[in-house]
């Protein structure tokens, strides 16, 4: 294995479950929005339809960042669903490796595992969708 690769590992069915129905709510939300809008619109909209699917989450959640034992700041995922799956939302062209390196943050940060990365600024929202996996350290 090369020196600079994450090890990952793949998460539990029920986080997989998990992801598969916040992807189908983003689905719906693209469908009826369209592309377009401010990040906040699509934050909105998802929490609207999560709610409506009774489908357990947070929003704007506080990711602590230490450095070597010391609380130094602060990161805020958009979502938080079932506990444990980071979604992070954009309203972007295209995803770029630095919004990806984000994600991974959040998830060192906060000890999880999985998270959905997505832009609802494409044609079709399965073009703007990444998951994101790292194992825990």
């Amino acid at each position: 294995m090369r020196r600079d690769a994450i090890e990952r590992i793949e998460p539990s069915r029920e986080l997989d479950l998990l992801a598969s129905l916040v992807v189908d709510a983003a689905v719906e939300v693209h469908r009826a929005l369209g592309p377009g809008f401010l990040e906040i619109i699509y934050e909105e909209a998802l929490s609207i339809e999560l709610e409506r699917r009774r489908i357990p989450f947070q929003r704007q959640v506080s990711l602590p960042v230490t450095y070597k034992g010391c609380r130094i700041g602060e990161g805020r995922a958009d979502l938080v669903v079932g506990g444990q799956l980071i979604v992070e939302l954009k309203a972007v062209e295209a995803l770029l490796p630095l919004h990806v390196a984000q994600v991974i943050s959040y998830l060192r940060a906060s000890g999880r595992s999985l998270a959905i990365l997505m832009t609802f600024n494409v044609k079709l929202l399965r073009e703007g969708i990444r998951r994101v996996t790292l194992s825990p350290r």
